[in-house]
């Protein structure tokens, strides 16, 4: 090839990449929009938001409960998961040793009434082998045992002759030992108490609790129970978990359920009565939606002291005598409503009535504040739903007249064709759909019953195990939520938890294990509505060809020294967008001092959180140094961004 050639040639390359150059430069600037959002902040135009508006919702799904927020490390602890019929299975306890040297069985000699099933353990060696022989159980996916802290082992032993046990926190091989006690158990036909406290010397994730003896002979084992010391404020409850729940600033808890409240029959329906009282004498239940045992030592008055700690409205979610696949007439419902009303006079009730004085004897004199009950779960096409319903309605409306009743009937796009005061909606779609029903409310009567926004997330193909994507949909219906605040009285996402062992429903708004935790994006958006409840919500318009991808909501809110105009919004799309804020009708002039911007996001709209990491997609807060009533801001493709202007009066204030 001839220099002229190769001129040429040069020539043509630069040209092609100048053109490929300005081709990408023009694509770039087509994928940033430009929008405007404008906020009248003026007294006359805003509205307060309900204190009530975003709360939790737990149910007993996942092991969210048991081996989830309740601290409980040992599980079949009473030996009754198998059932009544004896023997059964004693799972997921099991032996040290084989069926020559030891011999196990479920039997029905325990010295509690309700829950009769316990374990007979015959050793039959006479040389047993080093260490003993016995049984262990491995909690829920292993115990986490961590060096230094302390756990209380409470159980009920017999045995007709003198005997020593050793019991022990080890590793799941039983290699490792954190801490050991011998016990001697005295020969006698009674059942003795045992109570021990442990140290632990040494962590370990994945433990287990192991009995053991070289002595042959029968010893029967009932109600073993294995407490950390440290649960929050010494309630029962997984501190790290419940520190998670409190980060959101719930303002109600909705519990139990969720389908955990009907079962798929009534016999496995959630009791209140059963699960009250001391924890030994409780039967625990098959969860049969769920396919699992719990032994309910989280029961009512554990889900109202959780309300209370939190500092939240507690909403009993009770059965109405409906369930998956049976109900019972509406003729034969009264059992059912008395059953309820005692429920209310526990919680409520003075410490001198019949049922309030067995929550006094729990250890809380003062009564609970129950103002909110849902009559069923997802119930409404039932065919005794109604009737039922009303039966329940009337009795509590005479014996309560302040509670709040919920019907699990829709009442957002028609009137109700019984009395409410609140109605259940529920929505698990996928993200696209939910981003479009921020309007859902728009179109709502006033004039009807407050809707309950009690169960909402994006489910399935686009949510992955909590994704980005989800939370963004989920952020922009609830900018639709506070807009009608007026209409929507409360909301929760669901479900709350999820034990990385047990993901029978997924997303989940947090995700643990024996040791670990973690949020999902779903979970983080939350964090920046935790503000909203009690709130001052402003009219907002949008100006943008591409406003479809863009959803947002202001509000003004006050921490315990400043004021401040939150406007939070959504770019569902893949572009980049070049926003310009503006704001009128302000009574105090915006500071930059103090200004924040919190942003979610990440490069891939299907990022999850993990254990290795747990805040890939999680909110990342800066200074806003530029805020003012007018001003520019870009939205990242993907992304939630929440800017708090701080206002300057409120420092006068403060000095005041």
């Amino acid at each position: 090839m001839g220099f002229k050639e190769a001129s040429s040639a040069t020539i043509f390359c630069l040209l092609l990449l100048f053109c490929l150059t300005c081709r990408c430069l023009a694509s770039e600037l087509v994928a940033t929009q430009a929008a405007t959002l404008k906020v009248d902040a003026s007294p006359q135009s805003a509205r307060k938001i309900p204190d009530t508006l975003f709360g939790i919702f737990f149910e007993e799904i996942n092991h969210a409960g048991a081996g989830g927020i309740w601290a409980e490390l040992v599980s079949n602890r009473g030996f009754e998961a198998g059932g009544p019929h004896t023997p059964s299975n004693i799972d997921p306890w099991s032996i040290i040793g084989d069926d020559s040297s030891v011999f196990v069985a479920t039997d029905r000699t325990s010295c509690f009434s309700r829950n009769i099933v316990a374990l007979r353990m015959e050793v039959l060696c006479d040389d047993c082998p080093t260490g003993g022989v016995g049984i262990y159980n491995p909690g829920f996916w292993g115990m986490n045992i961590e060096d230094g802290k302390a756990y209380n082992l409470v159980m009920y032993v017999k045995s007709a002759e003198t005997t020593d046990l050793t019991v022990s926190l080890t590793s799941s091989d039983g290699l490792q030992n954190m801490a050991s006690a011998s016990i001697t158990v005295s020969g006698t036909s009674n059942w003795t108490k045992v109570e021990q406290q442990f140290i632990a010397k040494g962590t370990n994730r994945t433990s287990r609790l192991q009995i053991t003896t070289s002595k042959k002979g029968v010893v029967w084992f009932d109600q073993v129970s294995l407490m950390p010391e440290d649960t929050y404020k010494g309630h029962g409850f997984r501190t790290e978990l419940i520190s998670m729940l409190l980060d959101l600033k719930p303002r109600f808890l909705r519990f139990p359920g969720g389908c955990f409240v009907e079962g798929d029959w009534l016999r496995n329906a959630f009791r209140w009565r059963e699960s009250i009282g001391p924890w030994e004498e409780r039967p625990g239940h098959f969860g049969d939606v769920w396919h699992y045992w719990t032994d309910d030592g989280l029961g009512y008055y554990e889900f109202l002291q959780l309300a209370e700690d939190l500092g939240a409205a507690p909403i009993w979610v009770f059965n109405n005598g409906v369930s998956h696949n049976d109900e019972v007439d509406t003729a034969a419902i009264a059992p059912f409503v008395k059953d309820v009303l005692d429920s209310l006079e526990f919680a409520r009730g003075s410490a001198d009535s019949t049922w309030g004085s067995v929550r006094a004897a729990m250890g809380h004199p003062e009564p609970f504040p129950v103002k909110y009950v849902a009559i069923g779960n997802e119930d409404c096409g039932k065919k005794f739903y109604r009737g039922n319903y009303l039966k329940f309605y009337n009795a509590i409306r005479q014996a309560y007249p302040d509670i709040q009743m919920i019907s699990n009937c829709d009442g957002s796009s028609r009137p109700l064709d019984h009395p409410a005061d609140l109605y259940d909606f529920h929505v698990y779609t996928d993200s696209k759909t939910l981003f479009n029903m921020k309007s859902t409310f728009d179109r709502t009567s006033r004039s009807g019953p407050k809707a309950f926004v009690s169960e909402y997330a994006v489910w399935r193909s686009d949510a992955g195990r909590g994704s980005l994507l989800a939370s963004l949909a989920e952020a922009a219906f609830l900018t639709g939520l506070e807009k009608n605040s007026d209409i929507v009285q409360m909301a929760s996402y669901a479900p709350l938890f999820v034990n990385n062992n047990d993901q029978t429903w997924n997303p989940d708004a947090i995700v643990f294990n024996s040791w670990q935790h973690y949020g999902t994006p779903s979970y983080w958006m939350q964090t920046l509505f935790r503000e909203s409840s009690g709130a001052m919500i402003h009219p907002i318009t949008i100006s943008s060809s591409y406003s479809g991808s863009l959803a947002a909501s202001a509000i003004t809110w006050q921490d315990s020294e400043n004021s401040f105009l939150r406007v939070k919004v959504i770019n569902f799309g893949s572009d980049a967008v070049n926003l310009t804020i503006t704001t009128s009708g302000l009574e105090a002039s915006v500071n930059a001092l103090g200004s924040t911007a919190t942003v979610l996001t990440s490069g891939n709209v299907m990022d999850e959180n993990s254990f290795s990491n747990p805040t890939k997609v999680a909110p990342v807060k800066s200074d806003l140094s530029n805020a003012a009533e007018q001003m520019q801001v870009t939205l990242a493709p993907h992304s939630f961004s929440s800017f708090d202007l701080a206002l300057a009066q409120s420092k006068l204030v403060a000095e005041m």
